[in-house]
């Protein structure tokens, strides 16, 4: 090659790699800036990040046992215990007991047993042309087996429903119950529930638990009166100076409990195992017809037991039974058998 061609040559080959270079570089450089570009997060990417920072949500609340209708339910059933339990007098029980039902059975009627026949005393729910209190009822022989206490309850239509049914309504109801209301194990009065139009009644153990605590009421307002009795015979009579017997030494009596001490501890009593009846009505069931009430309900009812102690003292119910009575009575229904083996039962 001519040396004097070399050199431009050189020259142009060098400008026209730089030239390129140049170029490269610029392009390069407009595709960095432009990937930076892309490095800016967009709202979908910072929402993503937000969500992951975020604090974990709280978990759910658990589900209510008891939902609102249970809690309405159950106030309804305290309202009807306290008015009960305030009654002066057996009569105003009696009232008290059907006022205090209807928020739980459709219809319901009262009879006062007399002379072994059962009259209308009030109904609820029933029509309007119902005979006046004071209806009789002969007692045929199913009835008459309940008002002598050789069965604790009646739950189904039969001759027994429809002798009381006769005098208050020609719709006879699919589900029914009739209760014995007793006083120092005689039968006083009989309370027929049934469930109207329903198919069924929607809280048995309702009635009962008001049906018992009417029980108490009754006994308690009787006792009262016993008490005011005794108090104004020893009065208009003192006692007269007798011959002395020589008699083996007694032991020390039991010191009498003080009556709203006694009503506070029964009341307590009547709950706690109302308590047991109204939660647990399968074991109780179970339990009766086993003649095991304790065994099956051994936790239940010692932590009644324990709550019952602790409030009115061990001393209290040992001298005077007044939980173990509740229990028999309630859970029982009057047959101490059906407790079975129990550490806290008197002993004979």
């Amino acid at each position: 090659m001519d040396e004097n061609l070399r050199e431009p040559l050189k020259q142009m080959i060098h400008k026209w790699v730089n030239d390129r270079h140049q170029a490269l570089l610029e392009q390069v450089m407009m595709t960095w800036e432009e990937g930076m570009g892309r490095l800016n997060p967009d709202d979908a990417f910072l929402g993503q990040i937000q969500e992951l920072l975020a604090p974990p949500p709280a978990p759910p609340a658990p589900e209510d046992p008891f939902p609102d209708i249970v809690s309405d339910t159950e106030k309804d059933l305290g309202a009807a215990l306290n008015l009960i339990e305030a009654s002066s007098s057996q009569g105003e029980v009696l009232k008290r007991l059907l006022e205090g039902l209807q928020p739980f059975v459709e219809r319901s009627a009262l009879f006062v047993i007399k002379q072994g026949i059962a009259s209308l005393f009030a109904t609820r729910g029933f029509e309007s042309d119902l005979p006046k209190p004071g209806a009789p009822v002969v007692p045929p022989p199913p009835l008459e087996e309940l008002i002598q206490g050789r069965v604790p309850v009646i739950d189904a239509p039969g001759p027994a429903y429809l002798s009381l049914l006769t005098i208050l309504s020609r719709f006879e109801a699919s589900d029914v119950r009739i209760l014995p209301l007793r006083l120092r194990r005689k039968t006083v009065a009989l309370l027929l529930v049934d469930s109207g139009l329903r198919q069924v009644i929607d809280h048995p153990n309702h009635v009962r638990a008001l049906t018992h605590t009417a029980e108490a009421t009754l006994s308690f307002l009787a006792g009262l009166k016993e008490d005011e009795k005794s108090a104004a015979t020893t009065e208009s009579h003192p006692s007269m100076p007798t011959q002395r017997v020589v008699e083996p030494i007694p032991e020390p009596p039991v010191a009498p409990l003080d009556p709203k001490i006694r009503a506070n501890a029964e009341r307590s009593a009547r709950v706690l195992v109302g308590d047991i009846e109204l939660y647990f009505p399968n074991k109780v069931v179970q339990g009766r017809q086993k003649s095991n009430l304790y065994a099956a309900l051994r936790d239940e009812l010692d932590r009644s037991l324990a709550s019952f102690v602790e409030r009115y003292t061990t001393e209290v119910e040992n001298q005077h039974h007044i939980f173990y009575q509740t229990v028999v009575h309630q859970l029982c229904e009057g047959d101490a058998t059906k407790l079975g083996p129990a550490p806290w039962a008197p002993r004979n």
